[in-house]
């Protein structure tokens, strides 16, 4: 009943004991200061449990200050009350003995005789009062956790929601400034050729002026007026056109939609792995864009989902794969030590974990700035010509292969080759940074990017078997973002085409 009691005497927001309460038009209440973070990091004055719009300064919870107050004084001063009273003390059922031992292993109370019988011989045990703590400690964090989780779970969703504004909002600037800026155009264009051909001006001019005379004195005879119509009409002659003197409809119109979509591509990036965060260890933060993490040493009360990592700063990639071949570049720059690689769903997130395949994990790592390892049973050490500044990660799962790449000259580093079962997802982990020496983050490369490392490598790796000048710049060249092979496979149908060009 206390336990209830005190549940609901406590903040939603902050889980703990009222202070200074104020009641919302919805009837929830909440710790003023509680309430006007949330509301400045929500920028909207909504209830956090039920988001019901409510007023600017919402009363005072009186009612609800004054019953914590006097449970909390009560709550102070029954330890006190209590202390004269001797102790109600259990006895052990089998030997009589009072209950002073605690057994972890089976979980009951038993006296100092029970100790040494068969039953409990070489279990863990406690004392009775520790293990009374413990369990109350534990009650307590039960009865809190639930309220935290759904709490974190409302403050997730309102941040993805603002942050999917956000990026609305950019496409929806970009498409304002792009019509307003192709209106201009049109605005431009009408105006230049209107004042192209005075010719037309003067011939609109002089006919209006004409016209005016006409009209203006009603009692004029008729003759006089058909022969100054008949002049006009045979001095005047329609203006010839001159070619382009319309607007260029076509140019404004044709492929409208497309060709904005198309400089749209220009402004965004499309990465082919993002993170996770409800994998990220505590000590991990994860960017808003979900493409880059570091580790920051401080511990961060999140909910211990089944999904996260709770005992070292790894995170995984938030899509998993059971077919096909896959690859991302990860940049690891200067940093000393980091591991990227591929885990098994069904790694081992809260327990210890072995870095090697039969525990899930095909990973290369990084210790001490120049120790490269494949993590295989026994470690493999790896010799690399020069200090890679990204690692690309080649994933085929119906060869069972996983291919770690240096993006700068394609050059293999170390393949891991097996047999998969299950999903496989992107594994990262920054490193722990306790010295100061490893501040950077692991940083997702876009696609575009490394494409353009390719063709770089291409040229540098390939040109001696290229016959003829290339006829255009390597940039131009496009490569489906679906094939993630080497580009040593496309050298066939490359050199197919370079055969057929004339020479230069």
């Amino acid at each position: 009943m206390t336990s209830f009691l005190e549940e609901e005497l406590c903040c939603a927001v902050c889980s703990d004991f009222f202070k200074d309460p104020v009641l919302l038009k919805c009837s929830h209440s909440f710790c003023r200061v509680c309430l006007k973070k949330f509301w400045e990091q929500k920028s909207s004055r909504e209830c956090p449990l039920c988001r019901r719009k409510s007023m600017d300064d919402p009363p005072l919870n009186l009612i609800l200050k004054n019953i914590v107050e006097n449970h909390l004084k009560h709550k102070n001063e029954a330890p006190e009350k209590t202390e004269a009273p001797e102790k109600n003390e259990s006895h052990c059922s089998l030997h009589g003995e009072k209950l002073l031992l605690y057994c972890v292993e089976d979980q009951e109370p038993i006296c100092v005789v029970c100790q040494t019988a068969r039953k409990h011989r070489d279990h863990q045990l406690c004392p009775l009062e520790e293990a009374v703590e413990d369990k109350k400690v534990i009650s307590s964090v039960l009865l809190i956790f639930p309220r935290g989780c759904y709490i974190n779970l409302i403050f997730q969703s309102q941040h993805t929601e603002k942050k999917i504004k956000g990026e609305f909002e950019e496409l929806h600037q970009f498409l304002r400034e792009e019509e307003e800026a192709r209106l201009t155009v049109l605005r431009v264009e009408e105006k230049e050729k209107s004042f192209n051909y005075p010719s037309q001006q003067v011939f609109w001019t002089e006919w209006s002026h004409r016209c005016r005379r006409l009209t203006s004195d009603p009692t004029a005879s008729l003759t006089p007026a058909c022969r100054c119509l008949c002049r006009a009409q045979c001095s005047l002659q329609d203006p010839e056109l001159a070619s382009g003197a319309l607007i260029d409809v076509a140019k404004h119109l044709g492929s409208l939609k497309f060709r904005v979509w198309e400089k749209m591509l220009g402004t965004v990036q499309y990465t082919p792995v993002t993170l996770d965060p409800n994998t990220a260890a505590p000590w991990l933060s994860v960017s808003d864009d979900l493409t880059s993490v570091r580790y920051t040493g401080v511990y961060r009360q999140l909910p211990d989902n089944p999904e996260r990592f709770t005992n070292f700063a790894f995170l995984l990639g938030s899509e998993g794969f059971n077919s096909g071949k896959h690859s991302w570049e990860v940049e690891v720059g200067d940093k000393p030590e980091w591991d990227v690689g591929v885990a098994a769903e069904s790694v081992n997130r809260k327990g210890g974990i072995a870095y090697w395949p039969e525990d899930g994990l095909q990973v290369m790592t990084l210790r001490k700035g120049d120790e490269y390892e494949a993590c295989t049973s026994t470690p493999t050490h790896l010799r690399l010509k020069r200090k890679p500044q990204r690692i690309r990660v080649q994933l085929d799962y119906d060869r069972g292969e996983v291919s770690f790449f240096n993006p700068t000259d394609m050059s293999l580093i170390y393949t891991f080759k097996g047999t998969f079962t299950g999903r496989l997802f992107p594994f990262f982990s920054p490193c722990v940074n306790d010295d100061g020496s490893n501040p950077g983050p692991l940083k997702i490369c876009p696609k575009a990017e490394f494409c353009g490392i390719y063709l770089t490598s291409f040229v540098s790796q390939y040109s001696s078997l290229i016959p003829v000048p290339l006829p255009f710049k390597l940039h131009a060249i496009l490569i489906p973002s679906s094939v993630t092979g080497s580009l040593s496979s496309y050298l066939p149908c490359i050199l197919n085409s370079v055969h057929e060009w004339p020479q230069a």
